[in-house]
């Protein structure tokens, strides 16, 4: 089961309370990640994202990948 759930962190600390779903459950996964608060936050990670070579080189191969299709018909 997957739970997914947005916390607000205080003092620097995250308190869950799991679902009932998860009693008994002996391991769970727990991922941290940092939201972008703002909307100025995230343009400034999609410019950075614009320069990043690795991200342009996935784009490019998508790319490529849909170049060699564009030209059949359905």
């Amino acid at each position: 089961m997957t739970y997914r759930k947005v916390y607000s962190v205080e003092n620097n600390k995250v308190i869950i309370n799991l679902p009932d779903d998860f009693k008994g459950k002996k391991q769970v996964l727990i991922v941290v990640d940092d939201l972008a608060d703002t909307k100025e936050q995230k343009l400034e990670l999609m410019k950075q994202a614009s320069k990043d070579p690795l991200f342009l080189a996935d784009i490019k191969e998508i790319q490529d990948d849909f170049d060699s299709i564009d030209h059949e018909n359905l």
